[in-house]
C-alpha cells in the first residue's frame, strides 16, 4: 500500500509525538522510533535528514498550531482582556491534547538534543509572551488596565503561569491537568495584572 506524499513525514512525526507521551520520558532513539513504525532507520532518513530535523518538524508543528489560532483570537475578540484569557486557555489546552508536544515545549525532550532545538522553543516563547504584551497593550488602550502598567512584566508573569504548568503537567506524568483550576486562577491572574473586577 503507497501513501501519498507527505503522508509517511506526518507519521513519523506522531509516532514521535506518542512515544513522548512515556511517562518515564527516557530518550527516544531513531532505533526505536523505526521499531514502532515497523520499518528501517534508512527509511526514517528518507524523510527526515536527523532527528534533529524531526524535532524541528514537531517544533514548527506546534508554532502554526498556536500561531494559527493566536492570530485567529486577535483578529476576532476586540476586547483586549478577553484576548489574553483566550490566548492562555489555548496554551493551557493545547498542553492537555498533546502530552508529547508539552515535553517539546518545556525542554525535557530535547535535552541531550541539538541546541538549536531549544533556541527554537525559546524563540516560539518569546513570540507568545510578545501576544501576550500586544493584548495587555490593548487591554490598557481599553480602561480596562493600567496605562502606566510594565507590560512586559505582566506578559512574563502570564506566561510564566503557564510554563509552570506545563512542567506540572509532564513532571506529574500528565496527571495534573493544566485546565485545572483554571476558571478560578485566571480571576487570580486578573487582580494581579489590577485588572478590575
Amino acid at each position: 500500500m503507497t501513501t501519498k506524499p507527505g503522508e509517511r513525514r506526518l507519521q513519523i512525526l506522531q509516532t514521535l509525538a506518542a512515544m513522548l507521551e512515556a511517562p518515564r520520558g527516557e530518550k527516544i532513539t531513531t532505533a526505536a522510533l523505526a521499531a514502532q513504525l515497523e520499518c528501517s532507520e534508512a527509511a526514517l532518513y528518507r524523510h527526515f535528514a536527523s532527528k534533529a530535523q524531526m524535532f524541528e518538524g514537531l517544533i514548527e508543528f506546534i508554532e502554526s498550531s498556536l500561531f494559527g489560532v493566536i492570530n485567529r483570537i486577535s483578529e476576532k475578540e476586540t476586547d483586549g482582556l478577553h484576548q489574553v484569557e483566550h490566548i492562555l486557555a489555548l496554551l493551557l489546552g493545547f498542553s492537555q491534547r498533546n502530552r508529547g508536544m508539552t515535553r517539546v515545549l518545556i525542554g525535557d525532550a530535547l535535552v541531550n538534543e541539538k541546541e538549536r532545538l531549544q533556541l527554537r522553543i525559546n524563540q516560539l516563547l518569546d513570540k507568545v509572551e510578545a501576544s501576550i504584551r500586544q493584548s495587555l497593550r490593548v487591554a490598557a488602550t481599553q480602561g480596562r488596565l493600567s496605562p502606566d502598567a510594565d507590560f512586559a512584566a505582566q506578559a512574563n508573569l502570564l506566561l510564566c503561569y503557564v510554563i509552570g504548568h506545563w512542567q506540572l503537567f509532564a513532571k506529574s506524568h500528565f496527571t495534573r491537568a493544566p485546565m485545572d483550576n483554571w476558571v478560578i486562577q485566571w480571576q487570580m491572574l486578573q487582580q494581579a495584572i489590577k485588572a478590575p473586577q
